[in-house]
């Protein structure tokens, strides 16, 4: 009983550490006023006009941080405030900026607008940075507006006021190769065969709750990253199961590989389910290059499996063309084809 309360109280804590969606209130600082100043000296009792310009607000910036890999750390920050410019001053002092407030983010963030849904940027390197809302424009004092005509001006701008918007932050993780597939299809069983991840395992429903990144070394001292996506059902474009939740995840891999396991009652049909929620969420994710994987081939003799691939090649041609391959995470049968065949998927164009 401990070891099933542990067991919860771990993959709890997990799920609630990744966040992967916030909502947050941006409000950029207001720019200072310009200032209506006369030159004054000892020797100067009617100087010019020599009012500064007002500093510019504080913008709200987006800085990709390759350390992070979550928006845990902004989920109750619902307001983000930077501070006002100053406003000018005498002898041509310009006020001071106000001071930005720059929000860290992991790779594969993208910002949308709330009220238009539309994607305003995404953050996609370490050290990136990207304004989300521009501070106010700093007035400009009265010295701009001397003229010929008009030698001593009273007035100057006023400073530009800040945007107050509300933004949505999207994680979208980073991945060459993001595994698809129904719960315990084998996908984290894979993932840790080959690469250095360690998720959890288990022979229930719904074990990976959040996505997992592994890097897998490959040949001449390469290597790539393999996302294990949280099981897909069917429905889920509609919410069903973990529904739209991780469906996100997939759009940034290069190429989708799909787990099938040996002993399911219709390879393709369970193929097709796959490949019908990814369409029903985001068409454009049928253009990515796919593979299919049949899991648990320690369960099959040769004799068997040579008629399940013959039935394969029969079944997947025209529109289901896709490439396939059997294999064997716990004997590591074609563990090292699979990884040949993602390389190489991957970089095709």
């Amino acid at each position: 009983m401990l070891f099933l309360y542990l067991r919860h109280c771990k993959k709890t804590n997990l799920e609630k550490n990744f966040i992967d969606y916030v909502k947050i209130c941006c409000r950029s600082g207001k720019g200072g006023a310009g200032s209506v100043h006369f030159h004054r000296d000892k020797l100067t009792a009617k100087g010019g006009p020599d009012g500064g310009d007002g500093g510019r607000g504080g913008h709200i910036i987006l800085r990709g941080n390759k350390q992070l890999w979550t928006l845990l750390h902004l989920k109750y920050r619902k307001h983000v405030i930077a501070s006002n410019g100053e406003n000018g001053g005498s002898a041509l002092r310009s006020g001071k900026q106000g001071k930005d407030e720059i929000l860290e983010v992991p790779l594969g963030t993208i910002a949308r607008d709330v009220e238009t849904d539309s994607i305003e940027c995404e953050i996609t390197e370490d050290g990136q940075e990207i304004v989300l809302v521009n501070g106010g424009r700093g007035g400009q004092g009265n010295h701009h507006f001397k003229g010929p005509t008009q030698q001593t001006p009273r007035f100057a701008q006023p400073g530009e006021e800040g945007k107050d918007e509300w933004k949505v932050l999207e994680l979208k993780v980073l991945a060459d190769i993001g595994l698809v597939g129904f719960p315990n299809a084998g996908k984290s069983t894979l993932l840790s065969v080959i690469s250095a991840a360690k998720p959890e395992i288990a022979n229930y429903p719904f074990t990976t709750l959040v996505p997992n990144l592994g890097i897998v070394k490959y040949r001449d001292f390469k290597s790539f990253i393999v996302a294990d996506i949280p099981g897909i059902i069917e429905g889920a474009h509609e919410g069903k199961g973990l529904g739209l939740r991780f469906l996100r995840h997939i759009e940034r891999n290069s190429a989708l590989l799909f787990l099938v396991p040996a002993d399911a009652k219709d390879i393709v049909e369970e193929y097709q389910i796959l490949l019908n929620e990814l369409k029903q969420y985001n068409p454009e994710l049928l253009h990515k290059q796919r593979i299919l994987a049949i899991s648990k081939a320690d369960l099959l003799d040769d004799e068997l499996e040579k008629e399940m691939q013959a039935d394969l090649k029969k079944r997947l041609k025209g529109k289901n063309t896709v490439e396939f391959l059997f294999f064997s995470a716990h004997t590591q049968k074609n563990i090292v084809q699979l990884k040949d065949l993602l390389w190489r998927k991957m970089n095709e164009i």
